[in-house]
């Protein structure tokens, strides 16, 4: 595998041959994706189809009667030997089977030093010490303490270049217990926050609250500190969003959604779905949530800088879709690494996260580069 920092990786565009940045993967520039046609939806469905069949998952969300999921916007409806999306759930003799329930989960866990190389770790409790000493151990980084986190295997979306597509594996990953992971919490008293992510947690919903309520009931019952913390792509059943919400919201905890887009046709292309779901539950938590613990943010958004795809333009009018919720919601702009079906891309430029930073402080107060480390 041969990774590219500089603008060697420039190739011809499938649709107008043009030399751009794009992905041997995909094909197609950001242009051409933008103007659409029935060649681009297809290139765009074909590359997703070869992706996902590598895994044994279902190119699309399935859409049968005889049973069916609520957990995420794909509402797939199930019938005899057909899987969800996700990969996580199928029919046999036409009942439901599913490898995430409310009791058990396929996930990996580890404890995580604090601070972390955490996308929130620039204004939590865990990196500065605010919400002390209701929410924090210390007036400062919390080191000696450490992150309980808790990786999903699974996810409601197909993202090209996807920094931990292990996750597709759903029947590789470890069948955990709530109990197993509530009793970590329990026994380690330098724990002071547990975060969510995978793949994304909104398959596992069930699972991940149930979780959650039990590590919480803890920390209440012995006076202890349990950030409930979520990374997601956004995508999940609104009434379930919230309940998650309200956990953060009592813990001192945040949700970080990843807005990988702004330009639906790009969304489609770099995720294989729609970022409608995404952006109507970001805009609920931040109206509903955001203003009731403004002094320790519930809410932040990242954006991953996807060299040829993610550019000046799309962070701009995220940045302007943030701003018009609360413009002091944090925003962190991320460096790409090559990986996945995007493994012929360049690094993200020093030039491009900087720029990108510059535009979105045009509409918010609170702008981050992440990942710093790797921009060439």
């Amino acid at each position: 595998m041969t990774f590219f920092r500089g603008p060697e990786a420039s190739k011809e565009c499938q649709i107008c041959k043009s030399p751009k940045i794009l992905s041997n993967s995909l094909k197609i520039c950001k242009d051409c994706v933008k103007k659409g046609s029935t060649v681009v939806e297809e290139q765009i469905s074909l590359t997703h189809q070869i992706s996902r069949q590598r895994f044994n998952l279902p190119a699309s969300s399935p859409n049968s009667d005889l049973v069916k999921c609520s957990y995420c916007f794909h509402r797939c409806g199930m019938d005899e030997s057909e899987t969800s999306y996700c990969g996580l759930r199928y029919v046999k003799n036409k009942k439901l089977v599913s490898l995430a329930t409310r009791e058990f989960g396929v996930l990996e866990y580890y404890l995580d030093p604090l601070p972390c190389n955490c996308c929130a770790i620039w204004f939590c409790p865990a990196g500065t010490g605010d919400g002390f000493p209701e929410f924090a151990h210390k007036e400062r980084e919390e080191r000696g303490f450490y992150n309980l986190s808790v990786f999903f295997y699974g996810c409601s979306f197909d993202c090209l270049y996807c920094q931990n597509y292990h996750h597709k594996n759903v029947k590789v990953g470890r069948k955990v217990f709530s109990t197993e992971l509530s009793n970590v919490y329990k026994n380690n008293e330098k724990i002071s926050c547990v975060c969510f992510f995978g793949g994304s947690p909104e398959p596992h919903f069930p699972f991940a609250l149930n979780v959650s309520k039990e590590i919480l009931q803890i920390a209440e019952n012995e006076n202890r500190i349990a950030r409930i913390c979520w990374e997601w792509n956004g995508s999940g059943n609104p009434n379930l969003v919230k309940k998650a919400a309200e956990y953060s919201l009592k813990s001192g905890g945040n949700i970080k959604f990843d807005l990988k887009a702004w330009n639906p046709s790009i969304h489609k292309a770099l995720t294989g779905v729609s970022n409608k779901r995404t952006l109507e539950n970001f805009e609920m938590v931040g109206k509903e949530y955001f203003g009731k613990r403004r002094n320790l943010p519930i809410l932040n958004a990242t954006t991953l800088l996807v060299p040829g795809y993610i550019d000046e333009e799309e962070v701009g009018n995220i940045a302007s879709f943030i701003a018009s919720i609360d413009e002091n919601i944090p925003y962190s702009l991320l460096g790409f690494h090559p990986q996945h079906e995007f493994n012929d891309l360049p690094y993200t430029s020093r030039e491009l996260a900087e720029s990108c930073q510059k535009t979105a402080l045009k509409h918010l107060k609170n702008v981050n580069i992440g990942n710093k480390h790797i921009l060439f």
